[in-house]
């Protein structure tokens, strides 16, 4: 059998928006003089599997999903906080570039507290299903959500399309990708405000659903072709908000290449912490491929923030919210109604088994936006570490459980040496320019 042996001299960069006390607590070194880790064949073959990230798959769904122009406006309204019923929040509210995308707060604040931490959108492009629960099928879709959700922007479909047609700038940008707006002045059958209930339960105030239960169906549609529109542009810009070239990918290159130094990006705990990592502690099982995430839903047995015991039916109500959405893969607004995505959620079934289950985020450049899982339970990723070693605290949710979840009794400089792995998971940070909003809704040849 042969063994590929790493000589390693470099740590790790750290990553941006967490604090330098976790940063130490985080970074710790066990002072073992090891500076060559083994690995056997079988293991690279695994590690090749992780590395390198391919392209950001395609999505049929949205036809501006790969237009310059359209992802530039989505960066324009990413930032803008008119989409927001008070203008005073938007999707980088929650989104925030400078803390991964994501909050450094357990829950999202907006118009009020949501229930669940903010999902990082590093590597959003590739995902198959959004939210927690999957209750969305395509980013675009999920783009539209927080608008009109009563504790994010909350705002109105139909606010919402007024917004853009008077405002010049949005408009102009809206126009040049989709052409012209439908006239939307009168009053009578464009109201200023008003939204359906999107899911049974949703309390939707009754002002604004009387205002769009006044209005025709061809006028319905008129509206959420334009609340569409805007979700497509937002996922343009999404899609560009890739994770790749970390130290650990460049440490695979070494690999291939016979680079020992591109394969000394990766500090020695980080190289023991990859060997747990797709060995003994097997994270690989969930968190599989370049994206570090098998893309399904798991339960974890974690109880709430407050030692509560969980109440959540998560993606088993989650699929059914998805398979009603007007706005799914499968849908009137789908650019593709018949392509992959499509088939994907028609073909799913709402199971019992699912109650409880989250799905499993990507762990690329994980490190930069703390806390973690779905109500940020675990402030850093050693208290991450801590739960799997021990799994203290957990509770079987219903009658299913994830019975291939077993303690994994790590030793400390173990923990540390995971931690060290998925710290080395952190990219390259994005160009300015694709951390901030344009100062204007067209790219500058376009103006």
């Amino acid at each position: 059998m042969r063994r590929w042996v790493a000589t390693c001299a470099l740590c790790v960069g750290s990553a941006g928006g967490i604090s330098n006390a976790q940063q130490a607590a985080e970074a710790i070194e066990p002072p073992d003089g090891e500076l060559r880790v083994a690995f056997t064949d079988a293991e690279l073959r695994l590690i090749f599997q992780h590395s390198p990230l391919p392209a950001v798959p395609p999505d049929p769904t949205n036809n501006v999903a790969d237009d310059s122009a359209a992802a530039h406006f989505g960066r324009y309204l990413f930032f803008d906080t008119r989409l927001s019923g008070d203008n005073s929040l938007s999707c980088s509210t929650c989104h925030d570039p400078t803390h991964g995308f994501s909050l450094d707060s357990q829950f999202s604040q907006g118009a009020g507290t949501t229930s669940r931490h903010a999902q990082s959108l590093w590597n959003v492009g590739y995902n198959r299903w959004y939210y927690w629960d999957g209750s969305v099928d395509s980013l675009w879709s999920q783009a539209l959500k927080p608008i009109e959700g009563a504790d994010e922007m909350n705002s109105s479909r139909l606010a919402l399309a007024h917004t853009i047609a008077r405002e010049p700038d949005l408009r102009r940008g809206y126009e040049h990708i989709f052409g012209g707006l439908p006239d939307l002045s009168d009053p009578m059958r464009f109201p200023t405000a008003g939204k359906p209930r999107s899911h049974k339960a949703d309390d939707v105030p009754e002002e604004l659903l009387g205002a769009w239960q006044s209005m025709t169906p061809d006028d319905h549609q008129t509206i959420n072709t334009i609340f569409a529109n805007v979700g497509k542009t937002i996922a343009a810009y999404e899609r560009k908000i890739v994770s790749r070239d970390s130290a650990f990918d460049r440490f695979v290159e070494g690999l291939h290449a016979g680079d020992e130094m591109l394969t000394s990006a990766l500090s020695p705990s980080a190289q023991r912490g990859l060997q747990l990592f797709i060995g003994r502690a097997n994270c690989r099982l969930c968190h599989t491929g370049p994206n570090f995430s098998d893309g399904e839903f798991h339960s974890l047995g974690l109880i709430n923030h407050d030692g509560t015991i969980p109440n959540d039916a998560a993606r088993f109500e989650g699929a059914t919210k998805v398979k009603s959405d007007p706005f799914n893969a499968a849908g009137a607004f789908s650019d593709d109604p018949d392509a992959a995505p499509a088939k994907l959620v028609q073909q799913l079934v709402v199971s019992p088994e699912t109650w409880g289950q989250y799905k499993t985020p990507s762990l690329r450049s994980v490190a930069t936006s703390p806390p973690y899982m779905h109500q940020g339970q675990f402030v850093t990723l050693h208290d991450v570490v801590d739960f799997y070693s021990s799994l203290e605290g957990r509770v079987q949710m219903g009658h299913h459980q994830e019975t291939i979840l077993q303690p994994l009794e790590l030793s400390e400089v173990e923990k540390a040496d995971l931690v060290s792995f998925l710290r080395s998971l952190t990219g390259q940070a994005l160009t300015p320019e694709l951390s901030a909003r344009p100062s204007g809704p067209l790219p500058s040849a376009s103006k």
